[in-house]
């Protein structure tokens, strides 16, 4: 008999391209043998993979601004998933999580009281929002879970330092690629039409959600050094704020002077219109000080873009410098600079690199990897497990 699986989930496609994961986490899942059931919002588009149990009891969740309602779509929504896949026999429920809450924890002490394992998929380990909000919630879910998934070893080693009891339940399973999920468009020209971008400029992205620890504010104190460095640079900020306030890097662009060189689309990019953003940049930013896992990196390597990154340890864990991305010194902006300014002035590193990243995304980072991994986490937890 086929293990059988829920992986509840009420955002989905809202605010990210978070649902590309929950797919391909799904078609490795199928592709392992295991029976998968997603329960997500009506926001979300059925992928129709083959095989995959399909269900919106979220509904609309996040069309009304009121939290009473949203609260109430929320605990609805849950209550028929939860019931539904345990009436349709299944007893492992996944969830992903981004941050700790009450609302997390309600569905894990659903799951617990209809008889259900718990695996928990850990994306930020110490949430950036507020870390000491969530402490209370983070004792009691990480208490319930069978089993936790972490990204790679150093989120383990974050969570086993404040919660050395937990070391048996971790696995590690990488986050995948999206190359299962996106059109690439070659022409650099159209895609720069398409986002009113000077075709004739070298184009540096920066893109996804906005937060404090993205340190977008040092890649534009690194922009006057990079302008002298670069004729015709043009920096493209493609998202949308979270927890932070754009009007703190409005001031650093206009005390630089350097609105010039940046075009700016402080907004949510929806899925359709990312490749025309990848397309349209030469080179992909990330400056981040703190970061467990990043979709973003796996999105850029999977539309075969150059990558410019911080010498994190989750980073170093995914790509090698100078072979599938270039590492600068993590919070040095003249480094930044010197890297982003050589990478700019190099075609054939950019390509070497690039292609590097694309090939990396085909060889390790499958979802079929992925699901087969996944499946291994699933039969570690006591009550599934079997002798090999």
């Amino acid at each position: 008999m086929k293990l059988k699986v829920a992986i509840i989930d009420h955002l989905g496609a809202h605010g990210s391209s978070h649902h590309f994961y929950l797919f391909g986490q799904a078609s490795g899942l199928i592709n392992s043998d295991v029976n998968v059931s997603l329960y997500t919002n009506s926001q979300t588009i059925d992928p129709l993979l083959e095989g995959l149990n399909f269900f919106t009891f979220y509904g609309d969740i996040f069309s009304s601004k009121n939290k009473f309602i949203s609260a109430f779509k929320y605990f609805k929504g849950s209550l028929m998933s939860h019931f539904h896949a345990r009436f349709s026999g299944i007893k492992v429920f996944h969830y992903h999580i981004f941050g700790f809450s009450i609302l997390v924890l309600f569905n894990m002490m659903l799951a617990k009281i209809i008889g259900g394992k718990i695996v928990l998929t850990i994306h930020d380990v110490r949430s950036f929002a507020n870390i000491n909000s969530s402490k209370i919630y983070t004792k009691f879910i990480y208490a319930l879970a069978n089993s936790v998934l972490t990204h790679n070893v150093f989120s383990k080693n974050e969570i086993i330092k404040h919660h050395q009891n937990l070391e048996s339940k971790i696995s590690i399973v990488p986050h995948g690629n999206y190359l299962p999920f996106i059109k690439y468009n070659t022409d650099q020209f159209s895609a720069r039409k398409k986002i009113n971008i000077d075709p004739n400029s070298k184009v540096i992205l920066f893109f996804g959600m906005i937060k404090k620890v993205k340190r977008l504010d040092l890649l534009l104190e690194a922009m006057p050094e990079i302008i002298k460095g670069c004729d015709k640079v043009n920096l493209l900020i493609a998202g949308k704020p979270w927890k932070d306030d754009f009007s703190t890097y409005q001031k650093i662009i206009n005390d630089l002077k350097i609105h010039d060189n940046c075009t700016l689309h402080i907004k949510f990019i929806k899925s359709e219109d990312l490749k025309h953003y990848y397309s349209a940049s030469d080179l992909i930013i990330l400056p981040y000080n703190k970061i467990y896992q990043s979709g973003v990196l796996m999105m850029s390597l999977s539309f075969c873009k150059a990558v410019v990154l911080s010498d994190l340890e989750a980073f170093k864990e995914v790509v090698e410098d100078k072979k599938s991305a270039l590492f600068f010194s993590s919070g040095d902006k003249n480094n930044l600079a010197e890297v982003i300014i050589g990478a700019l002035k190099d075609n054939d590193l950019r390509e070497k690199i690039s292609e590097g990243g694309l090939d990396l995304m085909k060889q390790k980072f499958s979802w079929n990897e992925i699901g087969s991994l996944t499946k291994d986490a699933y039969y570690k937890m006591n009550y599934f497990y079997k002798k090999k």
